[in-house]
């Protein structure tokens, strides 16, 4: 009879247990209705970013302004060196281009309106303001691959030696250049970038002459295009990577100790001007000054006694 009880318990327990799981998480009944697509709703929409609002209007106003294939290449390219490489970058570029062009003229007249200016004088200055919202894009892209470019040739020796390290222990060029990228992630983030994009495009089956002349092309940096250009010649014509990355070390290290040297040099020349300028006035105060105060107070009136 104990047995009985305890096996109707048991049944009686399962079965409300499953019962209440299927309630709960299971839902069949949403889930025949999403495989076969009855009673589906549309929900409703959700709010959108204003950012994302922002960025959609500067895309449509870039597709307004027409660009030739070629300044759209060239634009590109640049965007890609200043570490840019969104597949709306090139529309929001012109959408920038065309908002600032049509809004900072507006504000400028608005500004000027009220002003006591000659006309001609306004309209130059509302030209000018259309002028620098056009252009200014542009501008604000070459200063950001140049601090990019110094970035870079900034991180280059460093990655150069690390990567002198891996070849000489034993890995290969493919995995030195892969090894290098995971080393500087943190501390030189655009170089690391740009060796990852070299490991990726070997992975898509680009030959490594190729994907290094990419490298040099993405980047832009003279110091890297040497690189490059040693790294092509010994794989062409057979000689060791090991010892073409050590000789190219050593020539780029003579190499920054010269530019040091040269920029010591120019340092004398360069303080003339805030020497002259800006130390000789206030030494000049100094130590004429109470003299010139001395002679006012007593030499003046005693010649003029005389």
């Amino acid at each position: 009879m104990t047995l009985i009880l305890t096996f109707v318990i048991f049944i009686v327990v399962a079965v409300g247990f499953a019962l209440l799981i299927t309630k709960t998480w299971l839902k069949p009944k949403e889930a025949i209705e999403r495989v076969t697509g009855a009673g589906v709703q549309l929900e409703e929409e959700s709010p959108t970013h204003p950012s994302l609002v922002f960025r959609d209007l500067l895309n449509r106003l870039g597709s307004v302004l027409p660009a030739s294939p070629k300044d759209m290449s060239v634009m590109q390219r640049r965007l890609i060196r200043a570490g840019i490489r969104s597949p709306n970058a090139l529309k929001m570029l012109y959408g920038s281009k065309v908002g600032l062009g049509v809004l900072m003229p507006i504000l400028m007249a608005a500004v000027v309106y009220g002003s006591t200016a000659e006309p001609t004088n306004k309209m130059m200055a509302v030209l000018a303001s259309a002028a620098m919202g056009f252009f200014g894009p542009n501008e604000y892209v070459n200063i950001a691959v140049r601090r990019r470019q110094k970035r870079i040739s900034k991180a280059l020796p460093n990655a150069l030696d690390l990567m002198v390290v891996c070849v000489e222990s034993g890995l290969g060029l493919d995995q030195a250049i892969l090894q290098v990228a995971k080393e500087l992630d943190h501390a030189h983030p655009e170089i690391s970038e740009e060796f990852a994009f070299v490991n990726l495009e070997l992975k898509a089956g680009k030959r490594r002459n190729e994907a290094l002349k990419n490298l040099a092309d993405r980047s832009g940096v003279d110091d890297l295009k040497k690189l490059v250009a040693v790294l092509i010649q010994a794989d062409r014509f057979g000689t060791g990577v090991a010892q073409s990355l050590r000789a190219h070390s050593d020539y780029m290290r003579v190499q920054a100790r010269q530019i040091a040297e040269e920029k010591a040099a120019k340092l004398g020349v360069k303080l003339v001007f805030p020497i002259f300028f800006c130390i000789l006035p206030s030494l000049f105060i100094v130590t004429v000054g109470p003299v010139a105060v001395t002679i006012v107070r007593e030499l003046l009136p005693m010649m003029s006694g005389v």
